[in-house]
Formats: C-alpha cells, structure tokens, sequence
C-alpha cells in the first residue's frame, strides 16, 4: 500500500480577500466588459484582476513574472475557482488583461464597478474626497517622446513635483475620489507625471461631476487646496455642488484673515476639544461662500519650535545677502541706495538701517601722491540686520490657523462642526495613499513593458485598496451590528479592528491536502472564526 501523501497550502488572510472579490463580483464585472477569447488561456481577464487583487493585498511586492511562484502554495480552487493552476496566471496573461483594460478606459471601467460596491455596502456617501498623489516608476518608458500630451494615446511617465522624494525618478500621477465613511475609492485616474494636483482637479470637476451626481446624489464635493482656484469654484457652483475646501494663503483676502486672528473674538468648535472658530462671507470669483478661520490650539503650540527653526533659517540667508551686498562697490550712493531698497523689499524678516561708506581710488599702482586727487569714489553700503518682535507675532498669529471655503450657506444644515468634520474625512483619501505607497505593496510590479500597462496596474492597485477598505468596513460593521468583539493588539475586545489588524491575525491558516483530493482547513483559532461567521457564508464555504 503506497504512503499517504500529504501537502501544505497557505490560506492566511487571503481567503478574507478571495471572499470580498466574490462578494462584490469583480470578476464578472470585467469579464462582462472583456469576455475570454481563447479556451487556451484557461483563466479569464476578471479572474486575472483577482488573481492581482489576492497577489497585491497578500503584501509581498512581487513582480508580474513571479506570480506562479506566489501561487504555488496557494489553493487556488478556494481562492478563484477549481481547474487553475500556478502556471495559468504567468506574465503573458496577466499582460493581456492589462492592455484589455487600458483599451475598455480603466476610469469608466472602475467607476461603474465602484458604483455597484457602494450601493451592495449601502454607504451614504455624504461627500466625496478628491486628491492626488505621486507614485514613481523605473525606466524610460515615453518621457523623451516628442509628441503632445493631447497626441498620446495614454499617460506620459516623466519627471514632476515628486511627493515621495524622489525628483530624479519618472512618475504617473494618481487621482483618487473616496466617500467619507469607509474610504471606499470611488473613482480614479492616471495623469502625467508633470501634471499639477489644481489642472487635474479642475478637469475632474468639468468632465466627470455630472456623471458622480448622476450616480451618487452626493451632498458635498472635498478638496484640499488645490481645488480651490477661482475657474473650479466657478465651474462647482455653476453644476449646483456644494464644495468644501481648504483655501490657499496665497489668496489675500485668506492671509489677511489669517493674520487677523489675534483680534478676532473666536468661538470654541462644539465636538473638538482643541478647536476654535469665526465665519466671514466671502465673494471670492463671483461665488456667494462661508469662509470659516479654524485655529488648533493643540497645533498653535507644536508649531513654536517649527517656526523658531524657520525663521532662523530665513533670516540667516537675508543677512547672508546683506553681507555679500556690504562687499560690492557702487559708482554712487543713488545706486547703492537703490540696491539696499531691493534687498529690503526681498527680505521678509530681517530690517536694517542703511550705512554708507565711501572709498577713494587712484589711478595707476603704488601708494598716491600726498594731496592727489582721487580719480572717482566707490560707495559700499552695509547695515545692522535685527528682526522684530512685531514681526514675530505677526507670524506666531498665522500658527495652527487655516480656512475651509463652502458654498453651502445654510448654517442650521452645515455648521461650523459639521463643516470641520466634512472635511477632515479628507484623511480618507490620504490614508488611502499612504496604503497604495506601502513598501510591500506591488512595489516591484511598476515595471512594465508599456505605460498603458502601467495605467491599468494603478486602476488594480485602487481596486486592491477597495477591497482591503470594503473588508475593515464590513467586519466593523458586522461586529457592532451582532454584538460581536474581536481582540486588538493589547488583547482587549474592541469592534473596530484595522483591516492590517485583522489580517496579521489571520496568520496560520492552512489547507492540508491528502492524496492530491481530501483537503482540510486547519489552525483556525476562535478569534478568526469570529470574523469568518460574521462575514457569512461566501466567507464560510472559503474556510471550510
């Protein structure tokens, strides 16, 4: 009798994230839109788009040639379907389903797959977060081209403002819209590497918000800055959408109220310990708004030291000019006067008083001849640099101070907390990057053999950041919803584990398979079979 044979299969997490993909149907969303054209390659283009999901949010950074590697411990009868092996998910055809979806537009093909998963979660989405992030990738890719941007028939990879530090490398810009409640990314778009976050976010609002108020009925439109330029506020208000941004100091209407904060009687911000609040109405582009300052008191004080360091920086460079200006020899004391004024009116903190000195000069070598007349005079001007105490609390006023901008002029419906609250789910979006940014996540995938495959990588890059957001937000609300806990780091019952909590918690789960057919899941502790039961069944049959 030949011996029992047995073999280990790493389940972990995973079957959470084969359970969400099943649960949402993205697989039958894209095959939908790209049926399979060929039996011989034995795995369709939506499961290909899961098979990246599972590989992307299992946290390795593996490149697209090393995925049969990835799943060669994995049970991929679980995960996707029975009758795929590790080999049918290779580069070839993972390649294919990439340039697929860059041919369907991954834009139209994302947002109507996120339309679907808000509406199956049933979230609000009271409001709508916009913003924009760097994300750099190796290699040439179509930087030298010398064709337009209008002319390409996709993104240019090429050098821009780099968030991540990294100016030397080429970059894709990435635009994500999340709703307020679970970060669910809503919609997303690629753009060049050299585009601006204010010439996205104004095509943004002119080409698709019709299409997020036909869908979404969402109340208000969130931006950071960028948002708020004069054309986009029109543009916003223009379409009926209520807006909330943060707006620029670089408006000077927003400095001159900044720097009016000492005198202004503030109230404290009901719900935010640290928080104070005054409102002005403003007329900015023609548009009736709220502008509502906020001061952090919190952040008022943190922010000393960084200004301390600021200023002294900035003040050493003027006095650095002043000095190099000291050794420079004017022909009259008009034009060193006048040189003097130009370096004031550069310097923002420092002042001086201007002292003029005058040197006499010869002709010829050698030492003058006692009563000679000099040939003409060389005038230098120097002065004693110091910085205010005016100046410094002009600029201590400013600290822990910004302004949010909103076209909803109803206080009852939108107060200033609400207001302050709106907004910060901002950080949705911002976590959602940071997410995406993660060393372990697809960081060696953005290497491709073309841009288009790179813009469709980043259209599965946000669907890897939706599932992980649809699975933290269906197991908190489950857990609230039955009356169930699951244990955070310090061991105590808690309903409102992060998804990379409950992920490391997943770790041990295995399918033994004996004889190539019996399979058995095992090391499922009851902590995770609290989170496998109240997911349901989908979750229950992966486990099982």
């Amino acid at each position: 009798m030949p011996p029992v044979q047995y073999r280990s299969q790493v389940m972990d997490h995973l079957g959470l994230v084969a359970g969400m993909c099943k649960e949402l149907g993205i697989a039958e969303h894209i095959d939908k839109r790209a049926p399979k054209v060929s039996d011989d390659w034995h795995i369709s283009h939506g499961e290909s788009v899961v098979a990246m999901i599972i590989n992307g949010l299992g946290f390795t950074g593996q490149s697209l040639h090393m995925f049969p590697r990835f799943f060669a411990n994995k049970p991929l009868d679980k995960l996707i379907r029975p009758g795929i092996k590790p080999e049918h998910i290779n580069d070839k055809v993972l390649g294919r389903t990439l340039d697929e979806l860059f041919e369907l537009n991954v834009s139209k093909v994302y947002f109507e797959l996120a339309i679907k998963v808000v509406k199956h979660l049933k979230l609000p989405c009271d409001a709508l977060n916009l913003d924009g992030t760097s994300i750099h990738v190796d290699g040439r890719y179509n930087s030298d081209s010398e064709e337009d941007d209008e002319d390409l028939n996709c993104i240019r990879l090429c050098k821009g403002y780099s968030r991540d530090h990294r100016p030397d490398l080429n970059q894709a810009i990435l635009l994500l819209m999340t709703e307020n409640k679970a970060g669910i990314p809503l919609f997303m778009k690629a753009a060049s590497g050299n585009v601006t976050d204010k010439t996205s976010f104004k095509l943004v609002v002119s080409e698709h918000l019709k299409s997020f108020k036909a869908a979404l009925e969402s109340r208000y439109f969130v931006g950071d800055a960028a948002l708020y330029t004069s054309e986009t506020v029109k543009e916003l208000d223009q379409q009926d959408q209520w807006f909330i941004s943060r707006v620029p100091l670089n408006i000077g209407a927003s400095k001159e109220l900044v720097q009016s904060a000492p005198s202004r009687v503030m109230k404290a911000v009901e719900g935010f310990e640290h928080y104070e609040a005054v409102e002005v109405s403003s007329g900015y582009a023609d548009v009736k708004q709220r502008w509502v300052m906020y001061r952090n008191k919190q952040s008022q004080e943190t922010e000393q030291k960084a200004l301390t360091r600021r200023m002294q920086k900035k003040s050493t460079k003027e006095f650095q000019r002043l000095e190099k200006l000291s050794k420079k020899a004017f022909r009259c004391k008009a034009d060193a006067m006048e040189a003097f004024k130009q370096w004031q009116k550069q310097s923002e903190l420092c002042q001086a008083e201007p002292q003029i000195t005058s040197k006499p000069c010869y002709k010829g070598k050698g030492r003058p001849a006692e009563g000679a007349e000099p040939d003409h005079q060389e005038y230098y001007i120097s002065g004693c640099c110091s910085v205010t105490v005016q100046t410094r609390r002009d600029a201590q006023a400013s600290l822990g101070c910004f302004v949010l901008a909103t076209n909803d002029t109803d206080t009852d419906r939108l107060n200033t907390a609400e207001l302050l609250k709106t907004y910060k789910s901002q950080q949705q979006v911002e976590r959602g990057f940071r997410f995406l940014k993660s060393p372990d996540f697809l960081v060696s995938s953005l290497y491709l053999k073309k841009p288009e495959r790179i813009e469709a990588l980043l259209m599965i890059m946000t669907l890897c950041l939706m599932v992980y957001a649809a699975i933290q937000h269906r197991i908190r609300y489950e857990l609230k919803k039955q009356s169930r806990t699951f244990p955070d780091m310090k061991k105590k019952p808690g309903q409102n584990p992060t998804g990379r909590w409950v992920f490391s918690c997943f770790e041990g789960i295995h399918v033994w398979v004996i004889d190539g057919t019996e399979k058995h899941v095992v090391g499922i502790t009851e902590s995770q079979s609290t989170i496998i039961f109240i997911l349901g069944s989908t979750y229950q049959s992966i486990y099982s």
